[in-house]
């Protein structure tokens, strides 16, 4: 059985239709890409939901996953903003050791 691919673009639009619809307007960029990062996901949980509290987000950091185009894309980031290890990883809310070994594997 193959990997299954989720859509997040009918998530995101069925949660602003039926609970939020008065965030549609700031969160339609996001949506009319046509594909969605990770980045662009986390993005949308913030503006949808606001800044989760500590128990939230630790709960939440144990079910993300990350494909290449994301590592690579947030790697990029650091590069772009001239983060070092450690203020990439809490930015994205993952461990400096985490960084450390995206950047052996794809850099």
């Amino acid at each position: 059985m193959g990997k299954s691919i989720i859509n997040y673009h009918a998530i995101y639009t069925d949660i602003l239709q039926n609970k939020f619809p008065q965030k549609k307007e700031e969160c339609r960029n996001l949506l009319e890409k046509q594909y969605l990062s990770a980045i662009d996901i986390i993005e949308l949980n913030k503006k949808i939901f606001g800044i989760p509290d500590k128990e939230t987000e630790s709960e939440n950091r144990k079910h993300r996953s990350y494909n290449k185009s994301d590592i690579l894309e947030i790697l990029d980031y650091q590069k772009k903003k001239q983060f070092n290890n450690s203020q990439l990883a809490s930015h994205f809310k993952v461990s400096r050791n985490t960084i450390a070994k995206w950047k052996k594997k794809f850099l």
